[in-house]
């Protein structure tokens, strides 16, 4: 924390300039900080950019900058120093932003949308090598783990290790890459880190999940700021933004495989780990509303982020919050929709195989084939497994959900029980050891076994 917090002030210093004065051209600038591989954030910068929403919005008066960054730390800095107008971030660095830029009125920023959440805060897990012994937090006493300082992965990592009563841990401070690097080469022995990062390692094969972060049930989101300054003087830029991020999330969730595809080939992640997150059903619920749960789980991050490290002074969330904007660019059905916490962008229609209707969310389950427009739904993880048995290898990505959290993740690295006739899936060996406890009758059973008993029923054997 002391070394974002240092740069934070050394950027600072160097002197405020008005990102969106007029340049040569005569147009306004309007300087836009975004995270390309958060893609919890992708409607107010990844995916929003790619489809040129706001750049139609705002017509010819404008021109748009956008400026891509690995966290959020760089973008609160350049935000201090009055350099970048609006940017995305989660919700520890957006406390950090507040706090950094409060006392600066050129540069104090205000909270005006969110762009997905998970409201047990399943976009923050903690990683290990395939091969490690660890099976919970407790396992990494005395051990190192990565985490970018200050950020949403790191918030959580210190939640769910003063939940669990486990100190004597280590923490490294690094990029979300060097820190994937230092896991692989053996130079951390684990590495807490936010959506995609804990996706990406498992589908690569270069780690096994050990803690999901819905284990610790507190809501993590990313958001948008801006400039207080920026926002009074340009009200229609912003209004421009946020009716275009409005837009870019009802792309997403009307093509939720194009807008995959179209993540994926900016940002080189594989389409299917964005979908992982950002797909129906996903780990990441997109809504750009303001909910209260997220500002009180705001509220309740503050004194750990005091924790962490010298130099954050805390912030006054209620103050920071701003939903004017973007109430007036929703419209009359903000506080409906601000009311629900129900995901837009569910897996529906009618299971091909067990021949039922796909209806409730904590069982749907998808699968995504080699070559297919669409994907199949699944009614439950159960039926899931029969429909990878018969397609075989054209299986391109499946997908089922935590038994007890219902966080979203690859069939075939989930930890696998047979309780009855039902196979269900859990994210972690602590999460499914902690199921079995209080289901004697639930059984451990590998995948490739339970897609052969799936196979069997599925012969009529």
């Amino acid at each position: 924390m002391r070394t974002v917090l240092a740069a934070l002030a050394l950027v600072a210093a160097a002197g405020c300039s008005v990102a969106g004065a007029a340049g040569s051209t005569g147009k306004t600038k309007l300087v836009i900080g975004y995270q390309s591989k958060t893609i919890n954030t992708v409607t107010a910068g990844t995916l929003l950019r790619s489809l040129g929403y706001l750049e139609k919005r705002l017509g010819d008066k404008y021109a748009v900058e956008w400026q891509d960054y690995d966290t959020g730390a760089p973008i609160t800095a350049k935000m201090v120093a009055g350099k970048i107008d609006i940017g995305s971030m989660g919700d520890y660095p957006l406390l950090i932003n507040a706090s950094r830029t409060w006392d600066i009125p050129a540069a104090r920023t205000e909270l005006i949308s969110t762009t997905g959440y998970n409201l047990r805060g399943g976009l923050n897990m903690v990683v290990v090598p395939p091969g490690s012994t660890a099976q919970t937090l407790a396992d990494l006493k005395g051990t190192k783990v990565s985490a970018s300082v200050g950020s949403a992965g790191h918030g959580t990592l210190v939640q769910a290790l003063e939940k669990a009563g486990v100190t004597g841990v280590e923490v490294v401070n690094h990029q979300p890459a060097v820190g994937a690097s230092q896991l692989e080469s053996g130079g951390v022995q684990a590495y807490a880190q936010f959506v995609a990062w804990p996706g990406l390692l498992v589908f690569q094969g270069k780690g096994r999940l050990l803690y999901d972060g819905s284990a610790l049930d507190v809501p993590t989101f990313h958001g948008v700021v801006v400039r207080q300054a920026y926002a009074k003087e340009h009200p229609d830029v912003v209004d421009a933004f946020l009716k275009a991020q409005i837009d870019a999330t009802r792309y997403l969730h009307e093509h939720p495989l194009a807008a995959a595809r179209s993540v994926a080939e900016v940002t080189g992640l594989p389409p299917e780990v964005v979908y992982l997150y950002n797909g129906p059903g996903g780990i990441s619920t997109f809504d750009v509303t303001l909910k209260p749960q997220l500002q009180a789980a705001h509220e309740h991050d503050v004194p750990f982020l005091k924790r962490i490290g010298d130099g954050f002074g805390g912030v006054d969330v209620p103050a920071f919050v701003n939903d004017s904007y973007l109430r007036r660019a929703y419209g009359p059905a903000y506080d409906k929709d601000v009311a629900s916490t129900a995901n837009p962008a569910r897996i529906t229609g009618t299971d091909p195989v067990c021949g039922r209707a796909v209806e409730d969310p904590a069982t749907a389950s998808e699968l995504w084939l080699d070559g297919a427009a669409t994907t199949q739904p699944a009614a439950t993880p159960t039926c899931l497994l029969r429909q990878v048995a018969a397609a075989g290898s054209a299986v391109r990505a499946a997908y089922v959900p935590d038994t007890v959290t219902g966080t979203r993740w690859f069939a075939d690295h989930a930890v696998w029980l047979k309780e009855g006739a039902d196979f269900l899936p859990f994210t972690t060996r602590d999460g499914a050891a902690a199921y079995r406890a209080g289901h004697p009758k639930a059984k451990p059973v590998t995948y490739e076994a339970a897609l052969k008993e799936a196979a069997l029923k599925e012969a009529g054997a």
